[in-house]
């Protein structure tokens, strides 16, 4: 137990910040080739699925995302289909929680520029969300990246100028770094952009939560925003998994399957996917300064033999400490963290000795 103690000044405490970053790849195989299915897992309720990296009745399996679709109530979708009520609550929910409210109480929509009152609604869209286990404290701005397959089944035409049926586009948020918004109640968030520079959903920072605009799967020439209900080319816009026999298109899908189905299609269209993470590690620093004439000596009972000092050969020599631990303690002298040194450092009244106490939290 101390006998002697030594109060901290201003200047002997400082805090710091570090943010750690992990890359995190998703590729297409993981989330619907590699195991058949098995790390997919689905619900009686058919309100979303959760994505595993292995299958998920295995012990070692991670569960990575959910992912789930749905169109607000004023959506061409929305119809008196048996799906309708679940696809509409879900977008509700999530706007609920990402957007918030209007001032007359009433759930805002997902607004593909971030201006909540005038600006272009997503009114149809797919969301992610990814796990903790993989985002951490939050998703780094900047890094995320994300390809998807947009064209139909072979030989069909292009539905958009220079996009064909195996093309892709490749969504980021390149333009975040520095330029995101902060008017969402679940915190910061950016907009993602796909190779042509158009608008094709928002990435949620913190929360882990990308909201993709269905547009980026169905869309006629000429058109950049909404889901097209118009008449389609025979397979136009493929959007189920590979093997099946008939080609559904997007808006017969979403308007009338179940969200299962319309995720099982988004996931076939799934072809890569990366991002960073981010831990937040916030640190004290306490700097524990032993003066010259300071810590010279030990209440250690080892440190006399016969009441002579050990480490002393006759009277002359300077008392000599080595020091091994150090203890960090409340104002009333209660004992709260101790620190061991990699190895003794001798201490004596010709040396002084400064030591860096570092706490994460």
């Amino acid at each position: 137990m101390a006998t002697t103690f030594k109060t901290f000044l201003n200047d002997d405490i400082a805090s710091t910040r570090t943010l750690l970053h992990e890359a995190i790849p998703l590729t297409g195989t993981i989330v619907s080739g590699t195991y058949s299915e098995d790390n997919i897992q689905n619900y009686s309720h058919e309100i979303f699925q959760s994505v595993y990296d292995y299958p998920f009745l295995s012990s070692s399996a991670n569960h990575i995302f959910d992912i789930t679709m749905g169109y607000s109530s004023g959506s061409n979708m929305s119809s008196s289909n048996d799906f309708n009520d679940k696809k509409v609550n879900v977008y509700t929910q999530m706007a609920q929680v990402l957007v918030g409210y209007h001032s007359d109480g009433v759930i805002r929509e997902f607004d593909e520029d971030g201006d909540l009152e005038t600006g272009t609604k997503i009114t149809e869209a797919f969301f992610i969300n990814f796990a903790r286990l993989l985002t951490k404290d939050e998703i780094k701005k900047g890094s995320f990246s994300m390809t998807v397959l947009t064209g139909g089944t072979a030989g069909v035409g292009d539905l958009v100028p220079g996009v064909g049926p195996s093309d892709s586009y490749t969504i980021t948020d390149s333009g975040s770094t520095n330029d995101f918004k902060v008017n969402s109640p679940a915190g910061e968030y950016g907009i993602l952009y796909d190779n042509l520079d158009i608008k094709r959903g928002l990435i949620y920072y913190q929360a882990g939560v990308i909201v993709l605009t269905a547009s980026i799967f169905h869309q006629h020439q000429g058109e950049t925003n909404g889901v097209a209900l118009g008449v389609e080319s025979e397979n136009a816009n493929y959007f189920g998994p590979p093997d099946l026999d008939i080609a559904t298109g997007l808006s017969t899908l979403m308007e009338t399957a179940s969200i299962t189905a319309s995720c099982d299609g988004f996931r076939n269209r799934w072809y890569d996917c990366s991002f960073n993470n981010t831990t937040e590690l916030n640190s004290t620093i306490y700097f524990c300064r032993a003066n010259h004439n300071s810590f010279n000596y030990s209440s250690n009972p080892t440190y006399l033999s016969k009441s002579k000092i050990r480490v002393k050969n006759t009277t002359l020599d300077a008392p000599v400490t080595y020091v091994t631990t150090i203890g960090l303690y409340s104002a009333d002298n209660e004992l709260l963290a101790v620190a061991k040194l990699s190895e003794p450092i001798k201490k004596d009244p010709s040396t002084e000795v400064t030591l860096r106490v570092r706490l994460d939290y």
